[in-house]
C-alpha cells in the first residue's frame, strides 16, 4: 500500500538574480518515513528544502503540503506542521530548558524532560546548562527537542550531521532514526550519501538543481549517483539500470555525446542560512 503525500512539488523552478537555482521539480514525498535529498553543493537542496514550509517560494509552480497549496495556509501554522532545524545549531536562550520551551512556553519541566530524553539527553544533566556549554552532537540534540516541542508532523533537517566529528554524527543519526521508528515524517538534506542512505527509506538526487534520481535508498547506487550524473539530465527511477550504475560508468543517454566529466557544480548558493 502507497503511503500517502506529505509533499507535492509541480513543475517548480526558482530563479534567483538570473541565476536558475531550481530547475522544473516534479516531486512527491510521502509520509510514515525518511527522505533524503542529497546532491553535491550548489547543488540547490537546501533551497527545496525550504520551499516546503515557505522559508523561500518557488519562481514558478507550486508546492502542497497533504494536497493544499502552501500559499493558502496560514504560514505560521505550516511551519508548525513542519519545522525546519538550520544547519548550524544555534542557540536562542541561556538555559537549556528555557531552550526547548521557546516555541511552547507552557511546557512543564517534566514534558522538557521527556522531550530530551527523545533525543538522548540526560534531563538531570542539562537542567540548568547554558547552551553554548554543549558539545556540537549535545546542542544538534537539543535543537530537535525545541523542534519537537510544537509537535511538529515532519522535521525538515538541513545537513543535520555536516558540522558534528563521526561520533558525534552517529548519535545524531541515531536519533532521528528513533523518531522515524516512532511515526514522526522526516525529510534531510544531505551531502553524505552513505549517512543519507543509512537513515532514508527513499531518495532524491539533485544536480545543477534537477532531479536525477530518485527511488528507495536500497535500490539506488547513491555513490554512483552522487558522483556521475546523467548527462542529459534526464530523471531514471530505481528501476532504470542507469540509476545503478550496474553497467555504465556514468549516466549516458544513448544520444548524449557531451563530455564525460560534465560541468563543475556551480558555488553553493545562499541557501544554508536560517
Amino acid at each position: 500500500m502507497e503511503r500517502p503525500e506529505l509533499f507535492t512539488l509541480e513543475h517548480v523552478s526558482l530563479v534567483i538574480d538570473g541565476r536558475r537555482i531550481l530547475d522544473d521539480i516534479d516531486e512527491h514525498l510521502h509520509d510514515g518515513g525518511a527522505t533524503a535529498i542529497a546532491g553535491p553543493s550548489g547543488s540547490g537542496k537546501s533551497t527545496l528544502l525550504r520551499l516546503l514550509n515557505r522559508l523561500a517560494e518557488p519562481t514558478s509552480g507550486r508546492v502542497l503540503f497533504r494536497g493544499t497549496d502552501v500559499r493558502d495556509l496560514d504560514v505560521l501554522e505550516l511551519r508548525r506542521h513542519a519545522v525546519l532545524v538550520p544547519q548550524r545549531a544555534t542557540a536562542l536562550t541561556d538555559e537549556a530548558y528555557a531552550e526547548v520551551r521557546v516555541a511552547a512556553p507552557t511546557l512543564d519541566d517534566a514534558a522538557v524532560a521527556t522531550l530530551l530524553e527523545r533525543v538522548a539527553l540526560d534531563p538531570d544533566d542539562l537542567r540548568g546548562r547554558v547552551p553554548t556549554s554543549l558539545s556540537g552532537g549535545e546542542l544538534q540534540r537539543l535543537c530537535l527537542a525545541r523542534a519537537l516541542a510544537v509537535g511538529p508532523e515532519v522535521l525538515l533537517l538541513d545537513e543535520p550531521t555536516s558540522a558534528l566529528d563521526p561520533r558525534a554524527g552517529d548519535a545524531v543519526d541515531a536519533v532521528i532514526r528513533s523518531l522515524v521508528a516512532d511515526g514522526l515524517a522526516v525529510v534531510l538534506v544531505s551531502h553524505d550519501i552513505v549517512r543519507a542512505g543509512n537513515i532514508a527509506d527513499d531518495v532524491r538526487v539533485l544536480h545543477e538543481g534537477r532531479v536525477t534520481a530518485r527511488g528507495p535508498a536500497a535500490r539506488l547506487d547513491l555513490a554512483h549517483e552522487l558522483m556521475s550524473p546523467p548527462s542529459d539530465g534526464h530523471v531514471h527511477d530505481e528501476d532504470d539500470v542507469r540509476a545503478h550504475g550496474a553497467t555504465q560508468a556514468i549516466h549516458r543517454h544513448p544520444n548524449d555525446l557531451g563530455d564525460d566529466d560534465g560541468a563543475p557544480p556551480d558555488p553553493r548558493p545562499l541557501e544554508e542560512s536560517p
